[in-house]
């Protein structure tokens, strides 16, 4: 193993959605050549316009890369990157590191982990932050698993992060990207809240954001938020709705089996649940401010 993958050596992106998408640009200014694969071609596509490589499966990322990095949607898909026909294991090459940062459960992951032991050394590195972040290098890397491994690959996150932490074993950056993803969750709802409890009594939305944002009241969801809840514009998503309700299952589900409650957690989820119900799914998790403006019969312009 290498003991520094640094510019100039290849980087292979492992689905190329809101975050790879973003992510790629970044790693590509910062001097490394990207290859990247996703089953859409529209996202292979964008890739090559924004300079990287486009391949048409893992097995070719993993004969082009050593270092390679996952986001994906699902551990299926997570499997199939592994295990699949076409997939890393079948490209025949050792030696692999794998930055797997999708969110999915511990326990996923170390199926995957125990699957590819054998060729690939796969670190749990989930990310904090949104599409919109990924975009401006605004990420954190919550990296554990193999020591050696995250300190050979701290030129690729500084590539495409603002910092990266080595939490130790595996699995324990899926522990706090649980805990980051809890805080947004209800932060995200508050947001709405305080916005729509302001327009409700007469206040102007974009001085309800720049005043709150500099006071004790904002919170980092509020400023990353707060200008789609202003704009009252949820497209395009940086996290779309319906993926968000699989992270917050996954939290819900993790809290659970440490027999840890939730209740805050608890209490906003049936927003998001009353925004896909509205056909917002595919909006940006902002939107919460929408179903909550409805719920008050706030309609921009109007107080009813």
């Amino acid at each position: 193993m290498r003991e520094r993958f640094g510019p100039g050596e290849r980087v292979g992106l492992l689905g190329l959605g809101i975050m790879g998408s973003a992510i790629a640009p970044n790693l590509l200014k910062a001097g490394f050549a990207v290859v990247g694969f996703d089953p859409d071609p529209i996202s292979r596509e964008r890739l090559r316009t924004l300079g990287g490589s486009p391949v048409d499966s893992p097995f070719a990322v993993a004969q082009a890369a050593e270092v390679l990095i996952s986001l994906l949607p699902s551990p299926q898909a997570l499997n199939e990157v592994i295990q699949g026909p076409e997939g890393l294991l079948a490209s025949g090459c050792s030696g692999l590191i794998l930055i797997e940062s999708s969110t999915l459960a511990i326990a996923d992951k170390l199926a995957a982990q125990a699957a590819g032991a054998h060729a690939v050394v796969m670190l749990d590195c989930p990310l904090s932050g949104t599409g919109a972040q990924a975009a401006n290098k605004d990420l954190v890397v919550y990296a554990s698993g193999d020591t050696a491994a995250i300190a050979s690959c701290r030129s690729v996150f500084d590539g495409f992060a603002r910092s990266h932490h080595d939490l130790g074993v595996f699995g324990n950056g899926s522990k706090m990207k649980f805990v980051a993803n809890l805080l947004v969750a209800i932060h995200n709802v508050a947001a709405a809240e305080a916005m729509v409890l302001g327009m409700k009594s007469g206040l102007d939305p974009q001085t309800l954001y720049q005043v709150i944002a500099d006071g004790a009241g904002g919170s980092r969801m509020f400023s990353v938020r707060g200008p789609q809840m202003v704009a009252d514009h949820y497209e395009p998503a940086t996290m779309k709705i319906d993926v968000w309700q699989k992270d917050m299952k996954i939290i819900a589900d993790f809290a659970a089996s440490m027999s840890s409650p939730t209740p805050l957690l608890e209490a906003c989820a049936p927003i998001y649940t009353a925004a896909v119900a509205q056909g917002r799914g595919h909006q940006d998790t902002a939107a919460v401010c929408a179903v909550l403006a409805d719920l008050a019969n706030v309609r921009r312009g109007v107080i009813a």
